[in-house]
């Protein structure tokens, strides 16, 4: 095999070869003729699916292929600053969210699936879609649902926040529902689910699914969420608080003081003495609960000396279902890809999560969201706290409103 995994550790002993992967030139003394040469950034645990895609690559075109292993949360910033330089790759994983950072500093490509569109579910295309171009190729999606007891409440999944309620506390539990505020601290991404039941996005997606830099969350729709947030909060029924952090929350849920909370997959481990369910989020405004979701995949460098190698390489050695599946045994997150998604919810929990996902939407990856998250959750925790909703709201959509202005 031509592939190459770099360690962390012979990075700087090897930028030679990085930046011969980026001109696409043949090394000299290769010892059978190439077609060209591309360069992908990886993490550990992609490196092994990647390089299997890898090896039929090389042997179907003549090309090679060369990974540089890299920790995943130092990719974005390298990427941004070395392929204006020439030095990066020609494709790298990475997350959706970075895409408005990406797409601002002119380091991405636009790339085109063709039919293999029609393979990937519609929210992870939606997710790597900036302006209504596609930036990359996704291979997995992540979101967050609500989980119950079924020793205490059984399987069946509540309609609406007043059933989830209704049902917890026939359990007689402690509580009858807990969620994580992250403390006095808020957290709107947890929350989002309700919020958009009520109607009220972060921000306005336009026809292609894209996100517009127009607040979606103030008007009526915003002022009726902040209303069931007080009225659930410390001046209310007290069901949402703010003495609740991710460690409590998992805590009350794995000790059976709680029947329903709403986690994502990355908490179930921490409830190992819970017969657990997952089911989607149930609506408090009347409207469909839409939690964010999260979506990984692989850019493609608007720097790349090979940019129909790296396409092909994308398109048509990425994106199988072989690779997906790889990538999903290799790092076990709800597949894009629609018929793996579908054979792998035969598992109830993973199952659980997919239907979640199919509900929820895209967090935006405009690089305005950067500027949204202090505003937000500082308002939530306020309102939780006892602060009168609607003013409260009302000031945090004026303060942000400012901010994104400025």
């Amino acid at each position: 095999m031509r592939s190459k995994l770099i360690g962390l550790g012979a990075i700087a002993a090897v930028s030679a070869l990085a930046l011969a992967g980026c001109s696409g030139t043949p090394s000299e003394d290769d010892d059978a003729p190439a077609a060209g040469e591309i360069v992908i950034w990886t993490d550990a645990e992609r490196e092994a699916a990647i390089t299997a895609a890898a090896e039929k690559f090389e042997e179907e075109t003549g090309a090679t292929v060369t990974l540089v292993q890299k920790n995943f949360e130092d990719l974005r910033a390298d990427f941004i600053a070395q392929v204006p330089t020439g030095e990066g790759p020609d494709i790298t994983v990475g997350a959706h969210d970075w895409l408005g950072a990406l797409v601002t500093a002119g380091v991405v490509d636009t790339i085109d699936l063709g039919d293999k569109a029609s393979s990937f579910e519609p929210v992870a295309l939606e997710a790597m879609t900036y302006d209504g171009q596609l930036y990359a190729l996704p291979y997995s999606l992540e979101t967050i649902a609500l989980i119950q007891n079924v020793d205490l409440v059984g399987t069946e999944a509540p309609a609406t926040w007043d059933d989830l309620i209704a049902r917890g506390t026939a359990a007689g539990t402690e509580r009858p529902f807990v969620i994580n505020t992250n403390g006095e601290t808020g957290d709107g991404y947890t929350m989002y689910g309700f919020q958009t039941s009520f109607g009220a996005p972060v921000f306005v997606q336009d026809e292609t699914g894209s996100y517009t830099n127009e607040v979606g969350m103030g008007g009526a729709a915003g002022e009726a969420f902040a209303s069931w947030l007080g009225a659930n909060g410390a001046n209310g029924t007290g069901i949402l608080s703010t003495t609740i952090d991710y460690d409590t929350n998992n805590t009350l849920f794995n000790e059976g003081k709680v029947p329903y909370t709403i986690q994502g997959p990355w908490a179930i481990s921490a409830f190992p003495d819970v017969n657990v369910v997952v089911n989607p989020i149930p609506s408090a405004g009347g409207q469909d609960a839409a939690p964010f979701v999260g979506v990984q995949g692989f850019y493609l460098s608007s720097q790349s000396k090979n940019k129909l190698l790296a396409q092909e390489f994308l398109v048509n050695y990425l994106g199988t279902e072989d690779a997906q599946r790889a990538l999903y045994e290799a790092d076990p997150r709800i597949p894009a890809w629609t018929s793996l998604a579908e054979e792998v919810s035969s598992d109830p929990i993973i199952a659980g999560f997919v239907a979640s996902s199919k509900n929820g939407v895209p967090m935006p990856s405009i690089p305005e969201m950067g500027k949204v998250w202090d505003f937000w959750n500082a308002a939530e925790s306020q309102i939780i706290s006892g602060a009168d909703p609607v003013s409260t709201w009302n000031q945090m959509i004026t303060d942000l409103t400012a901010a994104l202005a400025g």
